[in-house]
């Protein structure tokens, strides 16, 4: 009974300001994500080349970045790299309201905004941290809820971040993103002391280390999302070139396809603790590949509305299960862990433009969706593939105790 209500009291008191910093952190990155490239056209007048190059050197700034951050995490648990992942973007987007000279711009990207992109990653470990301590499945269902209110905030920042546009054009964009960044320091130094996790110097090493298994996971989730970014580039030509439909169209299945990831996430934590996670998380990639295969097929609002539907369940299924599933195989390391699951999707954006474009260019959008089928099964295999982690995660710790199969929940 005191293990119910000190889990309680660990909810009660971590939660509310762990929603706070993903809501708030979903809003900032969504409100400035879909008009970043608009900002590079037509207010730094640079050429699409220019621009495909500013974001790469932000993508891959933000591969180090987080990688950095996950190990440091881990030798030291604490909120100043979350911190630190929000304040440097908070400092970059202040800074490109105030230039377009194109190697400021590629400095201010590289050294600043790229680590906002570890940011995410670094608000769920300290969340994976925090929530470790109540017992049962809380540590789950509270980063389902955390997935829950990020889906929630891209629902809502592109509509603010278009008012701002609106009302102060690019320059107040940037000022209210920024600002936003920074207000998410305040909840995250509300958390207090980060907890220590009591471990053995043994069950450290075998635990952080990448073995086949975990990296097996990590490019299954690379795939996914690979499939799921050169999905959203071929959509909308696919929606306005190949059928014919009008724009307003491609707004509508988006935002049905948000909308649908938020109860999805939320259902998940109904899920009885004996479900496994891998055989969901499977689930959700065999539904993505289906909704890869139907789009193409597809040519009435109402097909394309409900395979939006089935694109938000896959979503969130693997993006809100995948972060405890992963951290789940390296337990004694949840910062690099958290990494490796930010890291897939950073690396899936950085290469899905060139993969959905030359698809498109040489094979045509139905067939670049296709190619997203495909590549989705690729990383159902690769899921498959590494399911022998549970027992080798046991060997190396040497505790058979520990055989509890760290795929379930």
């Amino acid at each position: 009974m005191q293990m119910v209500i000190g889990a309680r009291r660990v909810i009660e008191a971590k939660l509310p300001h762990l929603l706070l910093c993903v809501l708030l952190l979903g809003i900032a990155d969504s409100m400035i994500g879909p008009y970043l490239v608009l900002f590079g056209a037509d207010r730094a007048r640079l050429s699409p080349l220019q621009v495909g190059v500013f974001l790469s050197v932000i993508a891959v700034s933000g591969l180090f970045v987080t990688s950095w951050l996950g190990r440091r995490y881990d030798r030291g648990a604490g909120r100043w790299p979350a911190v630190v992942a929000v304040l440097a973007p908070a400092a970059g987007y202040l800074a490109l309201s105030t230039t377009t000279r194109y190697a400021l711009l590629l400095l201010i990207g590289a050294g600043l905004l790229g680590a906002g992109l570890a940011a995410f990653s670094q608000v769920f470990a300290l969340a994976r941290t925090h929530l470790d301590r109540a017992s049962g499945d809380a540590s789950r269902r509270g980063t389902l809820a955390l997935r829950s209110a990020f889906s929630l905030a891209w629902a809502v920042g592109p509509i603010l971040g278009a008012a701002a546009l609106a009302w102060r054009g690019y320059g107040g964009l940037l000022l209210l993103t920024s600002l936003a960044f920074a207000v998410i320091a305040a909840p995250l130094l509300l958390l207090g002391p980060t907890p220590v996790t009591p471990r053995t110097e043994p069950q450290s090493r075998a635990s952080s280390r990448l073995r086949r298994p975990v990296l097996l996971v990590a490019a299954s989730f690379a795939l996914f999302n690979t499939a799921m970014c050169a999905g959203s580039v071929a959509l909308p030509l696919y929606i306005t070139r190949t059928l014919a439909r009008p724009d307003q169209d491609v707004g509508l299945l988006a935002s049905v396809c948000a909308l649908a990831e938020i109860p999805a996430a939320l259902g998940l934590m109904l899920l009885p603790a004996r479900v496994r996670q891998q055989r969901v998380l499977l689930l959700g990639m065999l539904l993505f590949v289906l909704y890869f295969a139907l789009v193409p097929v597809s040519s009435g609002l109402p097909l394309l509305l409900a395979a939006q539907v089935a694109r938000g369940v896959a979503i969130a299924a693997v993006n809100a299960l995948g972060i405890t599933y992963i951290q789940d195989l390296m337990p004694e390391a949840t910062g690099r862990a958290t990494a490796l699951f930010g890291n897939a999707f950073i690396t899936a954006s950085l290469i899905s433009g060139l993969v959905a474009g030359a698809a498109a260019q040489a094979l045509g959008y139905r067939a670049a969706l296709l190619l997203c089928a495909m590549i989705s099964a690729a990383g159902c295999l690769l899921l498959i593939s590494a399911r022998p982690v549970p027992r080798e995660v046991a060997a190396a710790a040497d505790a058979p105790e520990v055989d509890a199969r760290p795929w379930q929940a």
